[in-house]
Parts: structure tokens; C-alpha cells; sequence
């Protein structure tokens, strides 16, 4: 996804095929982009389109296919401040394609998933990119945590998650030899892929369909001007005629810019994981999860079998991240952390959830409590088991109010700028429904035929 290809290498085919998701026909269809009916995007060497999307995560990639599935003659480019694309939530995603059943009905979140899981294992299969539906068990551990696991089986039904199946010990143990608990939801279209596979195959369909994939392009300021919106970038400005922002950890950030309110505020949260020992995989088959407390957004420390290389990943936790980007426990952005902690809704979350935030600190520098969570679900499960492994930050949408915003948030300002506010987990399960959505919110907020 290295560098850019000039206007001419990029439309040299006449007909190329792209494969679009169309709901009236129930499927994916092979369909045509007549890239030389395009306008060149160098005008007097500004880059000019008609249509850019900040962001090259899969969300960015998502909708900027979609796009270009339904308007063949866009000129459509999409920027990110990073070498290559898929390099921050996208990169560090665990791999689950989630089914539905955790999300209130009703929700964006809950239709988008059940939507966008099916249209993926479609996709992936259309691209040859490896899924496993390898099921999934969420555990209550305890008598006290059955009321929340019958919720949970009410909602998956509820939302049209199918194949769920209230399983005893016994199954359970049939199911994940090693895992022991009271009761659990068993959910068998629950599986795993590789998202950065899938996010690059995304970026290929949007160069295939003749849109421009731009990474080195940070955007460091927004105006608008009659008639257009000019994008000042690290790599020099760049004009659209309207804006797409999924800009992820920076949502807010690149909300202001364009003059947006400022709030849901992003407050970045960090998730280390531990990995199996390769000689231990045995103890998780494939994902076992806790039954989550309703009131934190985040799903507890579960084990989680990785399609790429059979790895096994353990956790995570979820303690504030003193950088947007900030991976390692260390690892600090002034700017990013005093924003956080002068937050009126962060210092009202944090004082709501002092004793979760407390427990979520001591696992994250503890590796016995870090053992201790797991062991609850997998007893046979020793110090020696866990190797240190990857993390990854969360963008958390955050109200004034210190209220989590849960559900996805898309909204438009005038007619030139689309805002992704917030779409975490399950929003790369859902990346295509989300794509139709937000493509669907931009024909109309601007008047795209």
C-alpha cells in the first residue's frame, strides 16, 4: 500500500471488476468501474476530488468501496497520516467476527453486526481470505451471574443471532475440555479473520474502482470555502468537494478542526494481552469469553484463537492509555493524557468506576492477578503458560456527562462534512453494513447521483 500511483497508471484499464455487496439481489455481484470516464485528480497540481474520507482504517476503507461500488465516476481519494493502512484499531484488533449478542435491540450496533457478519464471511469468501467459524462460549462462572447470561441469550435471540444454545458443565466441557462454569451461551457462527488482510483487500477494491489510497497525508487543518473544502496535510493540501472523517482514535480531534462540536470526546483506553505458550493451545479450542458487566463497555479478559497463526491470546484489561497511540505501558503523549484527565466526563467515569478502574491497573501490572481473572474460567492454566503479547488502544466515546457513548455515532455537518464519531467493537464485524450506512448518510447529506 506503499506509495501513490500517478493518474495515468491508475486508470489504464478500461473496465476493471469490483465485487459489490447489493442488497436487492441477497448477495455480492461483480460489477464494472469505467475508471477512464474519470476526471483527472491533479488540478494544476492540487490534488482535487470530488469525495475524500479521512482514514485508512477498515471503517475509511469500508465506505470509500461503497462508494465508488455505487458511483463509478467519483473521484474519490482517502488520506491517513500513516505509511500504510490499517495501522492503529484496524491493526490491533483481536480477530473476532462477532455475532450480535451482547448489543441492546434495536441498536445500530446490534443490526449492523448481525448484517455485516454475514455479508463478511461473504465477502472474505468472494476474496479468499480465510474465516473459521469456530464458535464462541460466554462463561458465568457463578449462580449470581446467570440472571445477566439469560439477558444476554434474550438479546442474541432477540437480534437474530442463529444457532445460540444454552449449554450446562457438561456440554461446556464437550465444547472447551478445559473451561469450567455453571452455564454458558454457546454461539457456533462466532469465528475469527485476519482484519488486516481483509482491510487490505478493501483498499485494493478502492485502487481497483480508481480511487486514490493515500497514506502520508496527516491533516492538520480543515476550512471551507465556497464551493469546496481544502484540507491542509502533511504531504500538502488537498481539495474535496465533500469530506468523509473516520478518523477513529482522532474522531474528535478532526471534528473540531472542521469546526464540529466537540463532544462525544475520544478518551483512548489501552488492552494488553498475555499468549498462550505454543505447547499449552490445548487448554482454549477456540474463544471463551466472561459474562460482561452491562454497565462498562469493555468484555473482560477472554481467550481468543488467532486464524493466522494458531496463537492464543489472553485478556485484555482496560486501563486509560496515557497516548492516543500509546501501546506500551510507558509509552506517554502530554497533549493526549492532560486532554483526558481534564475532562470533565472522563473525571466523572473515573469517580462512577474507581473500584473497576483500580482492579483493571493492579491486572495490568500483575501477572498473578492477570492469572487470577483467567484461572476463573481455566483452573489448569499456570504462571508459565502466559508469554507476553501484543496490545492495542480503544477509542472510547465519551459524553460530558461521563455517560459511555455505546452505540455507533454518525452525523453530518452542512452538506460538505460527514463525522464517524464513534464506532468501536463491533465496528469491524460490521465494516460493510457501516460502509452502506455512512455511504447511504453521505449521498444524501450531498446530493450524490
Amino acid at each position: 500500500m506503499g506509495g501513490e500511483r500517478s493518474g495515468a497508471q491508475q486508470r489504464e484499464s478500461v473496465l476493471t471488476p469490483v465485487v459489490c455487496f447489493s442488497p436487492e439481489k441477497s448477495g455480492f455481484q461483480l460489477q464494472t468501474s469505467e475508471a477512464v470516464g474519470k476526471k483527472s485528480a491533479n488540478v494544476y497540481g492540487l490534488r482535487s476530488y470530488d469525495v475524500v474520507v479521512i482514514g485508512a482504517g477498515i471503517l475509511g476503507l469500508a465506505v470509500s468501496r461503497e462508494l465508488l461500488c455505487r458511483y463509478p465516476k467519483l473521484r474519490l481519494g482517502v488520506l491517513d497520516k500513516e505509511p500504510s493502512v490499517g495501522q492503529h484499531q484496524t491493526g490491533h484488533n483481536s480477530g473476532v467476527l462477532h455475532s450480535g449478542i451482547y448489543y441492546a435491540p434495536g441498536s445500530l450496533k446490534a443490526k449492523l453486526c448481525v448484517q455485516g457478519q454475514q455479508e463478511l464471511y461473504a465477502y472474505c469468501e468472494q476474496k479468499g481470505i480465510a474465516t473459521d467459524r469456530c464458535g464462541k462460549v460466554i462463561v458465568a462462572s457463578s449462580e449470581a451471574e446467570l440472571p445477566r447470561l439469560e439477558n444476554l441469550f434474550q438479546r442474541g435471540q432477540a437480534n437474530g443471532v442463529q444457532g445460540l444454545e444454552m449449554v450446562g458443565p457438561e456440554r461446556l466441557r464437550e465444547i472447551e475440555p478445559h473451561c469450567v462454569g455453571v452455564k454458558a451461551i454457546f454461539s457456533p457462527n462466532t469465528g475469527i479473520v485476519d482484519y488486516s488482510r481483509v482491510t487490505k483487500a478493501y483498499a485494493d477494491d478502492v485502487q481497483t474502482s480508481g480511487g486514490d489510497v493515500l497514506p502520508g497525508y496527516g491533516v492538520d487543518k480543515i476550512q471551507e470555502r465556497p464551493g469546496r473544502v481544502v484540507l491542509e496535510t502533511t504531504a500538502g493540501e488537498v481539495e474535496a468537494q465533500h469530506v468523509i472523517a473516520c478518523a477513529g482514535l482522532h474522531a474528535d480531534r478532526v471534528a473540531r478542526l472542521s469546526g464540529g462540536p466537540p463532544d462525544p470526546r475520544i478518551v483512548p483506553f489501552r488492552g494488553d494481552y498475555w499468549v498462550l505458550r505454543p505447547d499449552r493451545r490445548d487448554l482454549a479450542r477456540n474463544l471463551i469469553y466472561p459474562v460482561p458487566d452491562p454497565a462498562f463497555p469493555f468484555l473482560g479478559v477472554h481467550f481468543t484463537r488467532r486464524i493466522d497463526d494458531g496463537a492464543v491470546w489472553l485478556g485484555p484489561n482496560a486501563v486509560l492509555a496515557f497516548a492516543r497511540e500509546g501501546y506500551g505501558r510507558l509509552d506517554i503523549r502530554p497533549r493526549d493524557l492532560g486532554e483526558a484527565l481534564a475532562f470533565r466526563g472522563f473525571q466523572k467515569l473515573a469517580a462512577k468506576f474507581w473500584q473497576t478502574g483500580l482492579q483493571e491497573m493492579v491486572r495490568d501490572f500483575s501477572k498473578e492477578a492477570f492469572l487470577k481473572s483467567l484461572q476463573v474460567y481455566v483452573p489448569e492454566l499456570t504462571m508459565a503458560d502466559l508469554l507476553p503479547g501484543p496490545s492495542g488502544v480503544r477509542a472510547q466515546a465519551l459524553a460530558a456527562d461521563g455517560s459511555l457513548v455505546d452505540d455507533f455515532v454518525f452525523n453530518t455537518q452542512g452538506n460538505r462534512i460527514v463525522h464517524v464519531r464513534n464506532a468501536p467493537s463491533p465496528g469491524a464485524t460490521s465494516s460493510l453494513a457501516i460502509g452502506r450506512m455512512i455511504a447511504d448518510t453521505a449521498a444524501q447529506a450531498f446530493g450524490l447521483t
